[in-house]
């Protein structure tokens, strides 16, 4: 897990990508999420370089060509491993080769880049659960359909 400060600009350039999409169509927060979800892009491209180029597919190309989608959430305490990433299954549609996870602390001070892990291999280790269920692991109702894993078994890089 890689903490990385978030500085004005980071948030500057986050809000108006933000401002530019709007609404989300099929968005848990109905679009509110937007500036926490372009902000962990900005810090996972801060973690692992490459181009931010934010299509409907993947918000990074990283130098190999590897393209990664960013998921992020937001927290009011530091990760830990034994804490969920979760990609909506609406989201598994989307063409990358693999997801990468970051948490946004609430007030925008830090982000922790948490690791990444191939599509395929995280869809394949990953728990699904229905809309509705709770997760036994943390006692937490899910949403909508979602494939959950535990943060300690990312990779830092692919």
């Amino acid at each position: 897990m890689i903490e990385i400060k978030i500085t004005p600009e980071m948030i500057d350039k986050a809000r108006i990508k933000a401002e530019e999409l709007g609404p989300i169509r099929n968005s848990i927060t109905k679009g509110k999420g937007n500036l926490v979800g372009f902000l962990g892009e900005v810090v996972a491209n801060c973690a692992l370089g490459g181009e931010w180029v934010n299509t409907y597919d993947y918000d990074l190309v990283l130098k190999d060509g590897t393209k990664v989608d960013v998921k992020s959430k937001t927290v009011t305490s530091v990760p830990r491993g034994h804490y969920d990433c979760s990609v909506a299954a609406l989201n598994t549609k989307q063409k990358c080769d693999a997801y990468a996870f970051v948490r946004i602390k609430k007030d925008l001070s830090v982000g922790w880049y948490l690791g990444m892990l191939e599509k395929d291999a995280y869809l394949e280790q990953a728990v699904y659960l229905h809309a509705g269920d709770v997760d036994p692991s943390n006692n937490f109702q899910v949403r909508s359909n979602c494939y959950n894993l535990k943060i300690n078994q990312l990779k830092e890089a692919l």
